[in-house]
């Protein structure tokens, strides 16, 4: 999503020839890696409420644009669900379990 979001605002479709600061919306995305890298269920837990910050900027311009940003938005969406949808996959694999507790 990384990639995705830095080439839709300076290359694919920016909003202003040559790009704009919209790209920035990507250095958060870079902030939970070296925590995914490392397989820190905190940052996995955190990195899914930041990822949720992305799918709603995705459903918003696929609802409202036209043409090739409709397609980039789209895309952002599906990365975000599928995102959303590991973190928190990984996270629920990787909880203490209590004792007693009965396994799924």
């Amino acid at each position: 999503m990384l990639l995705l979001c830095l080439a839709w605002e300076l290359w694919l479709a920016p909003l202003r020839p040559g790009g704009s600061l919209l790209a920035l919306k990507a250095a958060p995305l870079a902030l939970p890696l070296a925590g995914i890298y490392a397989g820190r269920r905190y940052t996995y837990q955190w990195a899914s409420l930041l990822i949720l910050a992305y799918f709603a900027e995705g459903a918003v311009r696929a609802w409202s644009e036209a043409g090739a940003v409709r397609i980039l938005a789209l895309a952002e969406v599906a990365l975000s669900v599928l995102s959303f949808a590991a973190l928190v996959a990984y996270a629920r694999v990787t909880r203490a379990r209590q004792p007693g507790a009965v396994a799924p």
